[in-house]
């Protein structure tokens, strides 16, 4: 499975980097070897705000809250000596690497690529940063001491949820994705001040369901793309949209349309989104 969808976040890249007339080595032969389990453990920080860094290349990346006493507790299984996790600690700055490998071109998956992390993450306040590649991501960040959270990735098949709220008020939440799949559930619960939404051709699926703290505002800007915003019903949300090729279909008694700029009446604080889209479907949903 993770093979399949790695090799089609590729070959979504590859399409792109082709039509824009770049010569690209088609395979890149990868050693594999015996499959290696190396425990991942950084120690609690305190109180003091702990700036992580999750740098991963091509793999599985799963994520959940909760350790004993730890940052950050877990575990990377992998087949591929470059794959080895580097550490590094510096006062509060916490960063966790893929390895040393470097690939050119497009990988061959002829042999059996194993690279696996799975990671608790501790209750302490923490600034996270997620950069990745080619990937498959399972997020589970409910319950969290998030103070900032930023995802970066290429071409990825991501699923991220809070399931619970996060326990303090998230400045900013910022997710820049290429040709992706990604979904993202329950941001309500982010308690994000701001989040902001960027990228290429793909499938997006952003729930804002959960409880909504504070007034908070979204800008997302894509491509050719398909994309669902899910917002319930009793919320303050304001949408508005700007780009005249994009076909919207409104699914939701709730909604109330003028011009590009679509309402749900409710109680509380306001959600405002502006979405900026170049050409695709979006679909505005109250679940």
């Amino acid at each position: 499975m993770f093979r399949k969808q790695i090799l089609l976040a590729i070959a979504a890249i590859l399409i792109v980097t082709l039509a824009c007339g770049v010569d690209v080595p088609i395979t890149t032969d990868i050693k594999t070897g015996e499959t290696v389990t190396d425990e991942i453990l950084v120690p609690s920080l305190g109180d003091a705000t702990a700036d992580i860094t999750l740098q991963f290349g091509a793999g599985e990346l799963n994520i959940l809250p909760g350790t004993d006493g730890a940052l950050i507790n877990g575990r990377a299984t992998y087949n591929v000596p470059d794959f080895e996790p580097e550490i590094s600690i510096d006062g509060s700055n916490v960063k966790i690497s893929t390895g040393s490998l470097e690939v050119e071109g497009i990988p061959n998956f002829d042999k059996k690529i194993e690279n696996t992390w799975d990671l608790s993450l501790g209750y302490n306040p923490i600034d996270l940063t997620i950069k990745a590649g080619a990937y498959v991501g399972d997020y589970e960040l409910g319950g969290l001491t998030l103070s900032n959270l930023h995802v970066s990735d290429g071409a990825a098949e991501v699923e991220l949820n809070f399931a619970q709220p996060n326990r303090i008020v998230m400045q900013t939440l910022r997710y820049e994705t290429g040709a992706s799949n990604v979904s993202l559930s329950n941001l309500a619960n982010a308690n994000f001040q701001t989040m902001i939404f960027e990228s290429g051709a793909g499938n997006y699926e952003l729930d804002f369901c959960g409880g909504l703290q504070n007034d908070a505002a979204v800008f997302i800007e894509t491509g050719l793309s398909s994309m669902s915003i899910s917002v319930p019903e009793g919320v303050n949300a304001n949408v508005s949209v700007e780009g005249g090729l994009t076909n919207i279909t409104v699914r939701g008694a709730a909604w109330e349309q003028s011009g590009d700029n679509y309402t749900l009446s409710g109680t509380g604080p306001t959600l405002t989104i502006t979405v900026e889209m170049g050409a695709g479907n979006l679909i505005l949903r109250t679940p």
